[in-house]
């Protein structure tokens, strides 16, 4: 997007793969990626879990571009294991992340997008939550609300000219 003349706030709290730690590293190596490349670009390592730390991210972009055309909500962790050895701290955690993320995310930038008549939401889905997956209950069911979400934010924001589509990526 980015190479297409977006600018871009690149989000990443810079967790290990196990969760722990935080760190900006990953977040500024894209930016100065973009950057590097005649693009612009800030880095957010807000977490979009939290819906205060969401908000922020969407203030970040306007602060800095004035203006917010689409977001990508592409944030997501794993926690995989069988359902009946699954905590509910495990499923809970993805949840939060790609469900209540995608949720925050889009809330935040609605008044942005109801105002300015036009807007974009895009949602990362999977063929986890349109099929389901071995060890990834919590995934899935968390992709599969994210297509009910985005289907009822298109029919509430419709009005306001805001498109809020899906696309299910594929890993193999």
């Amino acid at each position: 997007m980015a190479a297409e003349g977006a600018k871009v706030v690149v989000n990443d709290i810079g967790a290990s793969l196990s969760g722990d730690g935080l760190d900006a590293g990953p977040a500024q190596e894209v930016v100065n990626a973009i950057k590097a490349k005649g693009g612009q670009a800030i880095a957010s390592t807000d977490s979009v879990s939290e819906e205060a730390s969401a908000s922020r991210v969407i203030q970040a972009a306007m602060d800095s571009f004035g203006r917010l055309d689409c977001v990508v909500n592409n944030a997501g962790i794993l926690r995989d294991r069988f359902f009946h050895s699954m905590s509910a701290d495990e499923f809970d955690a993805v949840v939060k992340v790609h469900l209540y993320g995608t949720f925050y995310m889009s809330r935040a930038a609605a008044p942005h997008f109801k105002q300015q008549s036009s807007g974009s939401l895009v949602h990362m889905t999977s063929t986890s939550g349109l099929i389901g997956n071995m060890g990834q209950a919590n995934y899935s069911a968390a992709k599969m609300g994210i297509v009910s979400l985005s289907k009822s934010i298109a029919l509430d924001m419709e009005r306001y000219k805001v498109r809020s589509n899906c696309i299910s990526p594929f890993a193999w």
